[in-house]
């Protein structure tokens, strides 16, 4: 088969990513995923945390955890999500995903680390401390780091976002995650709810589409 690119439209901040990363993460293993951010919760869409919000994303993290068999700790659950001075904001953990990118190719590495230190450790992943930490966590140098996230800040993370939502509109993809297989120039989509928590179907499909890939 001739190589491929998977493209993967995501958000940090949308838990149906989260419950797919399993999946994101198997598909690392046979193919190159090209990641796309959508910026879901940016600008007016920043959302801080009221018992409003708390009832709307309790009762979606419940169907995730349901149908994915993902993990939401104690300290998201009865912390992070009680915690009035905390914000959901996509742009910050998005920015230090293109850092990680470009430092190290290491962009859905740290994503995945996000997303376990937001749902299951309860941090707020919209600090730039926290994002650092967290790329330290996995092996970036932390100087070369807050380098890259300042060049990616700002202006480079917004193109990022529109480049990523003029993809959604060519693909048709209406949410996240959303993924796209390109081969040859054209495009087609791979709908992941069917295989939320059924990795070894999961893996079979993968089997059927792409040839194993040598980690170098």
């Amino acid at each position: 088969m001739n190589e491929s690119t998977l493209h993967y439209i995501y958000d940090p901040m949308c838990g149906w990513c989260y419950g797919a990363e399993p999946l994101i993460e198997a598909a690392r293993a046979v193919t190159r995923i090209e990641a796309h951010a959508g910026g879901m919760m940016m600008g007016a869409q920043r959302r801080p945390v009221t018992p409003e919000l708390r009832r709307y994303v309790n009762e979606a993290d419940q169907r995730i955890a349901h149908l994915s068999g993902q993990p939401f700790g104690a300290a998201y659950k009865d912390g992070l999500l009680n915690d009035a001075g905390a914000v959901l904001d996509s742009e910050p953990p998005i920015t230090a995903i293109l850092a990680a990118g470009q430092v190290a190719s290491r962009g859905l590495e740290l994503l995945a680390r996000l997303q376990k230190a937001h749902y299951v450790e309860g941090r707020r992943v919209a600090e730039r401390p926290v994002l650092a930490d967290l790329a330290a966590d996995i092996g970036i140098d932390r100087d070369a780091f807050e380098h890259a996230y300042d060049d990616m800040a700002g202006p480079a993370t917004k193109e990022h976002v529109v480049a990523t939502r003029t993809l959604m509109n060519r693909l048709g993809a209406t949410g996240y995650p959303s993924l796209a297989l390109e081969r040859d120039g054209a495009f087609a989509r791979i709908e992941l709810a069917p295989y939320l928590g059924r990795p070894d179907a999961w893996r079979e499909f993968l089997g059927q589409h792409f040839t194993i890939r040598q980690k170098v």
